[in-house]
């Protein structure tokens, strides 16, 4: 089971469940989150929702390399109308996935009209990046880290690319730039993240947050985030993500002519030694 769901009260916990490989997503993960928030928007007990990633890292992004990689494998299209990927090749193939199973999720994950908490220990990076920014709210460990690495790929940062919208441009720049981790307590200070607190007290701290929010009225909530989502997009993110999407194809369209692959010849050992 790659998620699991529970509800306790009017919290519902949407956990990632592959702990041996850093919660690394593949794609039966990313169709179980989205079967999972569905369930949580449907069920009129839930008042919250809460993303979590079980064992010591929150999420290490995109699979790239575990057993359970099944990018090349069709899903049932949920987030959008590309047709399926897998029976197509290079270019086509590529756009028409990751238009559904990355920035098309984000996307319709993002307008989940219930509050959404990331609970965010270890690491977060790339990929786990975007699950934790279409959240409303973000709660780090102390020991959590946030990275964005893929330009050692050749690659403009990950397809969600909110960036300048979760931290300031300058900084977006030396996160990209660099791929250096940035600390919990740092993204604290830039506003990334709503609290730090310590790893043995994360779930105590999310749980109340989570119950403290459910009193609120449920309608109220959904238009409130409604409004949030509105402002943020009047400030472009909608378009940005779209420009910044082309873009993270351009570089996989040239790194598939000039290397080994679309990823620029890297692979999970790669990337760490970057």
């Amino acid at each position: 089971m790659t998620v699991r769901y529970e509800r306790l009260g009017p919290v519902a916990t949407v956990t990632m469940n592959r702990p041996e490989y850093r919660n690394a997503q593949n794609s039966a993960m990313t169709y179980a989150l989205d079967g999972a928030f569905g369930r949580a928007a449907a069920d009129d007990q839930v008042k919250v929702v809460v993303l979590a990633g079980a064992g010591e890292h929150f999420s290490a992004g995109h699979d790239i390399g575990s057993p359970g990689r099944d990018a090349h494998l069709p899903f049932e299209r949920r987030a959008g109308l590309w047709w399926d990927h897998s029976d197509k090749s290079g270019a086509e193939a590529r756009f028409a996935r990751e238009s559904e199973v990355y920035l098309g999720m984000c996307r319709r994950w993002r307008e989940l009209p219930k509050p959404l908490i990331a609970s965010v220990q270890g690491a977060c990076v790339a990929g786990g990046l975007m699950l934790a920014w279409v959240c409303d709210l973000i709660v780090a460990s102390e020991d959590a880290f946030f990275a964005d690495p893929v330009v050692r790929m050749g690659i403009p940062g990950v397809e969600f690319f909110a960036h300048p919208w979760v931290m300031p441009p300058r900084i977006a720049r030396e996160f990209l730039y660099t791929g250096d981790r940035m600390s919990a307590r740092r993204a604290y200070e830039l506003g990334m993240v709503n609290a730090v607190v310590p790893r043995t007290e994360l779930a105590d701290y999310v749980r109340d947050l989570a119950e403290r929010i459910a009193r609120m009225p449920r309608l109220g909530l959904a238009l409130a985030k409604r409004a949030v989502n509105q402002a943020e997009d009047l400030q472009g993110l909608h378009s940005g993500l779209d420009a910044a999407f082309a873009l993270h194809h351009l570089a996989h369209a040239h790194n598939a002519e000039t290397s080994a692959d679309p990823l620029g010849g890297m692979d999970v050992r790669a990337m760490k030694e970057s």
